[in-house]
């Protein structure tokens, strides 16, 4: 059978800064059809940014389609920043976003990362949300960052021996410690040989058969640095959440429509965190895509997310 492309090429109709606290200005945009369904994108990383291919998920003449970088990513500035930058910052900011778009409900649409800002954002806000579409799902347990720092190497042994050999010897017993002293460098000759191990790390390992797009930032120096950095910090403080909450706090969200898309063979963000969620959100679409890894343009993914936003169209 046949995949689905993405939508045709589109340029925003609306490109503008939100200045947000402590120094931080968000960037944004808006493209497809302005009295659309709103429907936010909520990129990965964290650190990511986006790009405009993540347009393309959506159909634009029925959804309000909105892209912003978050604190520290793509072209938010300081870019790479750490400071201030934790998720209640983040669902903040979204938040500040909703309003001064002078929307009342939208939905959400986030991978990886995104997924978990997505699901951090509507258990705060849940009353502010239509539905939400999540894949490669993320929740920043101790498990699942231990699985990305050593786990993945029983799947990819000569990637993973490339981003360890970055550190000495004496220190690859705290692996996460040693990158992130490394990464809040302010010298590039420190952070930069860093960085560029940690993502080539993460993308290497990010699709079933390897493609284009997971190397595509990868030529740009300060966008490899803001997303080693904040995935850094991020991961060495748990994504400032409480043990467990995103779980514990599904009875929140749980009659609101989702739908949820794993790849079978996701190595960065394994299934069982799919699952696990999925066992808690009875009314949301669970799809296993079985020739998957972590990317979201494998062609399987890609159908099945462009697939759940024609489903979403059904949602008023």
């Amino acid at each position: 059978m046949a995949h689905r492309d993405l939508f045709p090429e589109i340029s925003p109709y609306e490109i503008g800064e939100l200045k947000l606290s402590d120094g931080h200005v968000m960037y944004w945009e808006q493209s497809g059809n302005p009295n659309g369904e709103p429907i936010v994108f909520l990129h990965g990383g964290p650190g990511a940014g986006t790009s405009s291919i993540h347009r393309r998920f959506f159909d634009p003449t029925h959804y309000r389609i909105i892209l912003f970088d978050q604190r520290g990513a793509g072209k938010s500035t300081p870019i790479g920043s750490i400071l201030s930058n934790t998720t209640q910052h983040l669902v903040a900011d979204m938040e500040r976003l909703r309003e001064y778009f002078f929307i009342e409900k939208w939905f959400l649409f986030g991978g990886s990362w995104g997924s978990t800002l997505a699901l951090a954002y509507a258990q705060s806000h849940v009353e502010r949300c239509k539905g939400l579409i999540l894949r490669g799902i993320f929740l920043c347990s101790p498990e699942e960052v231990e699985w990305f720092l050593t786990g993945m190497s029983h799947f990819f042994p000569k990637e993973w021996k490339k981003f360890v050999n970055e550190v000495s010897e004496s220190e690859r017993c705290d692996l996460l410690s040693a990158y992130k002293r490394r990464l809040d460098s302010s010298n590039p000759e420190i952070n930069l040989p860093a960085a560029k191990a940690w993502a080539e790390y993460e993308a290497s390992c990010s699709s079933l058969r390897g493609n284009e797009q997971s190397f595509s930032f990868l030529s740009k120096n300060d966008v490899i640095l803001a997303l080693a950095r904040l995935e850094a910090h991020y991961l060495a403080n748990n994504a400032f959440l409480e043990h467990g909450a995103l779980i514990k706090n599904m009875d929140i969200i749980k009659h609101l429509p989702g739908i949820i898309i794993q790849g079978r063979y996701d190595m960065v963000c394994p299934p069982i965190t799919a699952d696990n969620l999925a066992s808690l959100w009875p009314e949301a679409e669970y799809k296993i895509i079985n020739d998957a890894g972590h990317s979201a343009f494998e062609p399987g993914t890609r159908d099945a997310l462009i697939a759940a936003t024609e489903t979403m169209k059904q949602i008023r």
